[in-house]
């Protein structure tokens, strides 16, 4: 059964947030608030994690997943930013987005998608997510909870434990955090390509 940890959206409890950064060293995997919505996570290098996501999900090797980073300076470790780049990510967060770019070698080889040899990053706006993330101290390997032939993501903490009890190891509850998931921005290539339409308004990458 999946524990559940019941966190105030504003004032996240010191002591949840260490349980939970805890478990996830331990290779929990689990289901969390962003600021688009819920994503399942799991610790950076685990294998096992990012196994389960694809299993929940149905994914194949061509998804890209998603390092949730706490600011710009952990996203600089892990991406390659020009300087173009780097302006147009740098004004959209924290926020709504995930930028698809090249990898650096600090990413695990089976993050990476297959042929591009790049990965998702983001930066949340999302104050229980940054508490978890300061308390880590390196990114969360993280992809949408969105279950197969589901049009919308699960959005109740309650109902996530309901239905994911046996397949993820905690799930983290500060209520509700909408049903839209982030808008994607691929530069791998050097210009914006919008991958998905999502939370992120697009207008700064047309």
């Amino acid at each position: 059964m999946a524990k559940y940890f019941d966190v105030h959206p504003e004032n996240p409890q010191s002591r949840s947030i260490a349980q939970i950064a805890d478990a996830v060293r331990s290779d929990a995997l689990i289901a969390y608030p962003t600021d688009s919505c819920y994503a399942l996570g799991c610790r950076l290098g685990s294998r096992d994690g990012m196994e389960r996501i694809r299993s929940i999900r149905h994914l194949d090797d061509r998804h890209h997943f998603t390092l949730m980073c706490r600011d710009f300076a952990q996203l600089g470790q892990f991406v390659r930013v020009d300087n173009d780049v780097f302006r147009a990510v740098k004004a959209s967060t924290p926020g709504s987005y995930t930028f698809i770019l090249p990898a650096t070698r600090e990413v695990p080889r089976k993050l990476l998608h297959p042929k591009k040899k790049t990965v998702g990053v983001r930066i949340p706006d999302h104050v229980v997510t940054q508490a978890l993330l300061a308390e880590l101290g390196e990114p969360l390997l993280s992809s949408t909870l969105l279950l197969p032939d589901e049009e919308e993501p699960l959005t109740q903490g309650w109902e996530i434990k309901d239905r994911l009890d046996h397949v993820v190891d905690a799930v983290v509850d500060s209520g509700e955090c909408g049903t839209e998931p982030t808008t994607v921005v691929d530069f791998s290539g050097g210009e914006a390509e919008i991958v998905r339409r999502g939370a992120g308004d697009t207008d700064r990458f047309e």
